[in-house]
């Protein structure tokens, strides 16, 4: 199975596990998803080590997980419901994949910090991987780990931001002025190693890959509820559940698309990092991220 048939079954196996359970978030699991299944199936090592800032983003994680065997398909079913291990946010201590708790956003960088200092004072190999939400930024305690990142200048530490542009109440951009560019500025001025990537497309996730001798930092530029037209883009989709109407139409949808990657042509995908800093200027699509970039 190749990842971008690996990205449809994933995508069609979230979908059911949310309608199943009856729970929202489906938004934003989208959006971090093709990121997740990426690193959990291409990239990590026996040693690597990943933490989810992003709690929320549960089911996105358990659904890469399943996909490279960790977690069952019973597992999967019981997701959200009384008894579970599957919590809306992932609890610690019962798989080695998961190793805290998460979802008071603005926690995961400072213990991703930790992990990454421990394992170099101990001379352990392996990397660090955060995945984080563009909106967490918001939370103050992100900058205090920033300075401790630069000063003790983690390279074993990647950080990956899912950058959907859109959080609880409205666009990241007007509700504290953080939007992918802000992200990317006070970023680079930490004298981290950032960049902006597709965070949907196989061929940009590859870069996660890289070995780089500072703290690397991936702005995945992203769009919340990938893949579904009726979610894409509607900051509702943070929060509702999907009816059965619902979860049939998105169901056809996906099955029905050639292929989920955005090399693959999917006609509802869209170039967020684009669209937001260009408004409708399509003559300078494409040109963006390699401006922000160097």
């Amino acid at each position: 199975m190749n990842f971008r048939e690996m990205q449809k079954k994933a995508v069609l196996r979230l979908l059911a596990m949310h309608f199943e359970s009856g729970v929202g978030h489906i938004g934003g699991n989208l959006s971090a998803l093709d990121a997740t299944l990426y690193l959990h199936s291409q990239v990590m090592q026996k040693n690597d080590q990943f933490i989810l800032s992003k709690g929320h983003a549960a089911g996105a994680l358990y659904i890469a997980l399943w996909m490279v065997g960790k977690i069952s398909d019973e597992q999967l079913k019981t997701f959200h419901k009384d008894g579970t291990k599957l919590s809306g946010h992932s609890a610690p201590s019962w798989i080695p994949e998961i190793p805290f708790a998460t979802g008071s956003l603005g926690h995961g960088l400072g213990l991703s910090c930790g992990m990454a200092l421990g394992n170099r004072l101990q001379k352990k190999d392996g990397r660090i991987f955060c995945l984080m939400s563009d909106g967490e930024w918001q939370e103050g305690s992100n900058f205090e780990a920033l300075i401790f990142l630069n000063h003790q200048r983690l390279s074993n530490l990647t950080l990956l931001i899912d950058c959907n542009g859109l959080q609880g109440f409205g666009s990241t951009k007007d509700v504290a002025s953080m939007d992918i560019q802000k992200l990317f500025s006070l970023l680079k001025n930490f004298d981290l190693d950032v960049e902006v990537i597709d965070g949907h497309s196989e061929k940009d996730l590859q870069k996660i890959s890289k070995n780089s001798d500072r703290p690397q930092v991936f702005l995945l530029n992203t769009k919340k509820g990938r893949g579904v037209s009726f979610m894409e883009d509607k900051m509702e989709w943070h929060y509702l559940p999907l009816t059965e109407e619902l979860y049939a139409r998105a169901k056809a949808e996906v099955e029905k698309s050639r292929c989920h990657s955005r090399e693959g042509g999917n006609p509802v995908s869209l170039n967020i990092l684009d669209s937001r800093l260009l408004g409708n200027d399509s003559k300078k699509s494409g040109s963006i991220s390699k401006k922000l970039n160097s």
